[in-house]
């Protein structure tokens, strides 16, 4: 099915998701029923000219009528790798909330406190997980999770001589400040 075909179906879900008889719609667009019929039906060729009247009375644009192109679901994104650790995002750039693999290197001492707008949920797949979060000093180990408001002071490192590994999850404003890199070490507190 071309995407010129979609056109009809997709204005007759539309109209009908207002509840609107054909006979409603036609009017309001000053079309004929019949005309409107054999458009929804594919039977008439979709025209700006009879498109426009139509999408302006549903509240639409012409282009809510055109399926979204099909884009690459894969995530093909490169890993940040400094200072031993790494950060490989598994989501899409422009997807709404961001999520991440990151490892963080054994040994490395726990950052500075810091605190950013956003929110944090994290999972830990392997290693132990040092979290400071405000008053609490925690170790996550393998299968445990955590989430929290990133405005309370907190910090994360691996907790020993060994690597941790966790997922990230994180709304637009924590992905923004959690994917930059510092000097010393990953802060994925303060860009």
């Amino acid at each position: 099915m071309s995407e010129l075909d979609q056109v009809g179906p997709r204005l007759r879900a539309v109209r009908k998701a207002r509840g609107w008889t054909l006979d409603d719609l036609a009017k309001r667009a000053r079309v004929s029923p019949s005309t409107l019929s054999r458009l929804e039906s594919g039977k008439r060729q979709a025209t700006l000219e009879l498109l426009l009247p139509l999408t302006r009375q549903l509240g639409i644009r012409v282009d809510d009528l055109l399926p979204d192109e099909a884009r690459d679901p894969r995530v093909r994104r490169p890993e940040i790798r400094e200072h031993g650790h790494i950060v490989a995002p598994l989501t899409l750039e422009d997807s709404p909330v961001q999520t991440f693999k990151v490892t963080y290197p054994g040994g490395a001492a726990l950052p500075e406190l810091r605190t950013h707008d956003g929110f944090e949920w994290l999972y830990v797949l392997a290693g132990k997980l040092r979290l400071r979060l405000g008053d609490q000093d925690l170790v996550l180990t393998r299968g445990e999770a955590a989430e929290f408001d990133t405005r309370v002071p907190h910090s994360l490192s691996a907790d020993g001589a060994k690597p941790a590994q966790i997922i990230s999850i994180f709304n637009t404003e924590g992905a923004r400040i959690h994917t930059h890199l510092t000097d010393a070490v990953l802060d994925p507190t303060e860009q």
